[in-house]
């Protein structure tokens, strides 16, 4: 064996510079947090689309453009997720009357009840996310990480 050649039994350094970079923690965070979604909340069901199915619940018959900023997604993501969601007939589109090129959502029955029953699920998983952190330390937690997502949606925008 050369000496280029790491041991296959031993696992990979992670460089200081990559560990000390918040937006590998982030995408690390993010990773894990898609695991435990699928696990604890629904293996079908994503993220996304559950954000997609609450914000139609609290603003029916809103137009897809503009429950993509909403939820944070771009146009043609959203799309995409309504028409998944759509398909399985969670949500229903319908053309605006006044517009033929928007399309305006709807909870379906089933969806109503798909997303009756995620919401508990996930908000158990937002404890088990929190729950390292001390009563006092989740709501300044949640806040930088809401503080941190404005900041980069800012600069995204900028570009």
């Amino acid at each position: 064996m050369s000496d280029q050649t790491p041991p296959a039994e031993t696992d990979p350094v992670i460089p200081a510079s990559l560990t000390a970079a918040p937006g590998y923690q982030v995408r690390r965070l993010y990773q894990a947090y898609l695991v435990a979604w699928a696990r604890e909340v629904d293996p079908v069901l994503t993220g996304p689309q559950f954000a997609v199915l609450q914000t139609v619940e609290a603003n029916p018959g809103r137009d897809q453009r503009s429950m993509a900023a909403a939820v944070s997604l771009d146009t043609s993501t959203m799309a995409d997720v309504a028409r998944r969601l759509a398909n399985r007939g969670l949500l229903a589109r319908r053309t605006s009357p006044t517009d033929a090129r928007r399309k305006l959502l709807y909870l379906t029955d089933a969806g109503h009840e798909a997303l009756r029953k995620a919401h508990d699920r996930a908000r158990m998983l937002d404890k088990i996310l929190l729950e390292s952190f001390d009563e006092a330390e989740r709501e300044p937690f949640v806040a930088a990480l809401q503080k941190l997502a404005d900041h980069w949606e800012g600069l995204a925008e900028d570009s």
